[in-house]
């Protein structure tokens, strides 16, 4: 459904949830005094016969909350979701790939989709990626299925994200090391499941780049307070500092040469967990 589809929307079906919302806007209308008692009934009454956006709308139209209003209830485009809020990309339909094919080549799921309640893949000589990092899902719990023969499946979670596999390997294998690991509260449970035969199904847990670029500016964050309050804590328990100390160059003065190589192990070391 896009935005050409809003002139539409007086036309939509209401659902019980929705007539219960105008219902409450009507009941805090009468004890505020806004509505009377006979008042109250008619619309009461209207509400509960009421099938459509367009029929419901009209009821709480002169009251101060505008009551039910299709944008409120239908959301037309699914917005990101908060880093962890986990209701919020739980979104329901169809998904937007249900199946994946690798023979000879690969393919990729990955960044922004939505994953349907039940995925399939097949990698005959050849791999596939389906990274569920920034992913949004249709269910609670989806399942994977994946027919891995001399190919590679490898799938990627976000860290609170149950995982279950189950997938059978004839010289081959399922990897479970992520099973059994707890998931968030209201997270999604991924089943990962399937055959494999001469193949392989991989299983990883890892934060999404922008996560882990954050985490590392935090580091660094922390190491210059750490340093910045070490110098506060050397010029207040008296020790004299050497004059100038401020403007002495970086790569002159003794271990210069030691610290550069650490921070450039540092450096090489975030630079290996990026992807």
């Amino acid at each position: 459904m896009t935005d050409d589809a809003a002139p539409g929307l007086p036309d939509l079906r209401a659902s019980d949830a929705d007539r219960e919302r105008v219902a409450e806007v009507l009941r805090d209308a009468l004890a505020e005094g806004r509505l009377d008692m006979t008042e109250f009934e008619e619309r009461l009454e209207e509400t509960y016969k009421a099938r459509t956006y367009g029929e419901l709308a009209p009821i709480t139209r002169d009251l101060p909350v505008a009551g039910v209003t299709p944008p409120a209830v239908v959301s037309l485009h699914k917005e990101p979701a908060a880093e962890g809020s986990w209701a919020g990309r739980i979104v329901g339909g169809e998904g937007s790939s249900t199946w994946a094919v690798a023979v000879l080549s690969g393919f990729q799921r990955r960044g922004r989709w939505t994953v349907p309640r039940r995925f399939t893949c097949f990698a005959f000589w050849g791999g596939g990626e389906i990274d569920l990092r920034e992913a949004d899902f249709a269910a609670g719990e989806v399942e994977i299925n994946c027919v891995a023969i001399m190919g590679g499946v490898q799938i990627t979670v976000p860290p609170g994200v149950e995982v279950v596999v189950r997938g059978i390997g004839v010289m081959g294998g399922f990897d479970q090391r992520e099973t059994g690991v707890p998931g968030d509260p209201g997270a999604p449970r991924v089943v990962v499941g399937g055959f494999a035969f001469w193949g392989g199904v991989g299983v990883e847990r890892k934060k999404t780049r922008a996560a882990r670029r954050q985490e590392k500016l935090d580091r660094r964050a922390a190491k210059r307070e750490l340093r910045a309050s070490s110098r506060e804590d050397a010029g207040e328990s008296g020790r004299p500092m050497p004059e100038g100390h401020d403007d002495v160059p970086r790569g002159h003065g003794p271990g210069h040469g030691r610290g550069h190589a650490a921070r450039a192990r540092e450096d090489r070391r975030e630079r290996r967990y990026e992807d």
